[in-house]
């Protein structure tokens, strides 16, 4: 294969000829802890880092996708962009017929895409919401118009008896989410769509319109690592109760937004949407592809290893970000809607990628499976890589001193943080065993900070994959970059934090 446009080493505008603003000088505040390693990380991948315009803040999130036919039908602020996709796509070299990976698939925008274009894809995601996403956009030529318009109409005209007892069921962290009349409307409309005669592909459109409508119709907000809420909602009033009696602060006044939401007129408005991007794409005459895309409910730790050595083309991909999001709680209404109760979410919590300090260690359950699947060795190897890199284990021995000396908010990051680069490796491991010769592989991933340690996770990513065989081409860095917790930033001063795509190539 030919050296990629994209790849090449560009003719560097002024602008962006300077990259002492993106590269690292201090990981470690105040010098408290070693950083050897990740100095030693910094200059050896300096030579493959581009500042680039190429991709921007919008590219490698849900922004660009908002105004997106098809690709907006799922509100999943964690995703990236079609554009993106498509330039990767385009400078992997990547064709008809190949096949590429997302071992994250989220709302399933790189499997879409590669549809759109004749390339089969594999994916997995933990959370029913992917394939609630996947499922309504991959059958977009063959939704039934008029089925649409008539299961449109008929919501619209639905009429909940004053008497029906019924309301949308909660979990603790949902409880009373929604005004009285929207949580008897959800139910109400959920039975009915259920207990309805249209196709199961419509129904699903349904229920991809119903989830996409829930939080701006509560009075809750997604806010990072839980759900944010509103000062009018029972559950904000009732602790102001307790904190009065108790002799303790108010919660302070919060509006999640200035008009809670109608339940009935956002689901009409999202079926109207998504029925005008039907007409649209079905009147343009696109060819229903004969790509595949396939699509599992799981997580990629534990079905990578099952995928056939050199059978992937390209893989490209988001994983979760070492942020401590907790995507069970920002998701919570949409989960809950979709049939998860309470320990079915803890699960589904320990199950995703180690993200939250929540998350218990997973190596036991990888080396049981290794053991179990005979590849017992396999997973010596990858975990002996593993423990074996310096830059990792440094940033653990940092870890570990800055939990010794209370610069940690929370005992559990040093868990998370271990967890998540383990893991990670695991799936580099097997994602260069299953690429074939010549395939590259892009991340979007940022880098992240905390107790005033710097993670290069762009570089440490990369180190984990050149150990498995990989050859790094390009870390792209966009130009804006992220700050840190107000937190660490009083404590210990802002060090600006790199947000990359990396790509290595087998």
């Amino acid at each position: 294969m030919e050296q990629l446009t994209l790849f090449e080493m560009p003719e560097m505008t002024q602008e962006f000829a300077d990259k002492a603003n993106y590269i690292v000088e201090r990981f470690s505040a105040d010098g408290f802890c070693c950083e050897d390693a990740r100095q030693a990380l910094e200059k050896k991948y300096e030579p493959i880092l581009e500042i680039t315009n190429k991709f921007d803040r919008r590219s490698v999130s849900y922004q660009l996708s908002k105004k997106d036919a098809l690709h907006s039908w799922l509100k999943y602020k964690e995703g990236f962009s079609a554009d993106l996709v498509n330039t990767l796509l385009d400078d992997m070299d990547v064709r008809i017929g190949d096949t590429v990976m997302d071992p994250f698939m989220g709302s399933g925008t790189t499997a879409l895409v590669c549809q759109m274009r004749g390339i089969h894809t594999i994916g997995y995601d933990i959370m029913p919401l992917s394939e609630i996403a996947i499922k309504a956009k991959v059958n977009v030529m063959r939704y039934d118009i008029e089925e649409i318009k008539r299961m449109t109409d008929t919501f619209t005209s639905l009429v909940m008896p004053k008497d029906y007892l019924g309301k949308t069921p909660y979990i603790t962290i949902t409880d009373t989410a929604y005004p009285e009349l929207n949580e008897k409307f959800i139910q109400y409309a959920k039975e009915w769509i259920f207990q309805s005669d249209y196709s199961n592909e419509a129904k699903n459109l349904f229920t991809l319109c119903m989830i996409n409508s829930l939080e701006r119709c509560s009075y809750t907000s997604k806010s990072g690592q839980y759900l944010s809420w509103d000062s009018r909602s029972k559950k904000v009033f009732n602790a102001n109760v307790a904190r009065k009696k108790a002799g303790r602060k108010l919660l302070p006044k919060h509006y999640c937004r200035e008009v809670i939401g109608n339940i009935r007129e956002a689901v009409q408005e999202e079926l109207e949407h998504v029925l005008s991007d039907i007409k649209m794409i079905q009147s343009n005459g696109y060819m229903e592809s004969s790509a595949n895309i396939c699509f599992k409910q799981s997580s990629a730790l534990f079905e990578l290893p099952q995928v056939q050595s050199e059978s992937i083309t390209g893989v490209i991909t988001s994983p979760p970000y070492c942020n401590r999001y907790d995507y069970t709680r920002t998701y919570a209404l949409e989960l809950v809607y979709l049939g998860s109760g309470e320990e079915n979410i803890k699960e589904m919590r320990q199950a995703l990628l180690s993200c939250t300090v929540e998350n218990k260690s997973k190596v036991e359950a990888l080396k049981e499976y290794y053991e179990k699947t005979g590849a017992l060795d396999r997973f010596h190897y990858i975990y002996d890589a593993i423990k074996t890199n310096a830059a990792f284990q440094e940033i653990i021995t940092a870890m570990e001193r800055r939990k010794s000396n209370g610069d940690l908010n929370n005992k559990g990051v040093l868990r998370m943080v271990e967890g998540y680069f383990t893991e990670l490796a695991f799936i580099y491991a097997e994602l260069y065993r299953i690429c074939k010769k010549g395939a590259f592989v892009a991340f979007v991933n940022d880098n992240v900070r905390y107790g005033g340690e710097v993670i290069p996770v762009d570089y440490l990513s990369t180190s984990f994959a050149e150990q498995f065989g990989f050859t790094p081409v390009k870390v792209f860095c966009l130009k804006q970059q992220k700050g840190n917790s107000s937190q660490q930033m009083k404590k210990y001063g802002r060090v600006p934090l790199r947000k990359s795509i990396t790509i290595w190539k087998k």
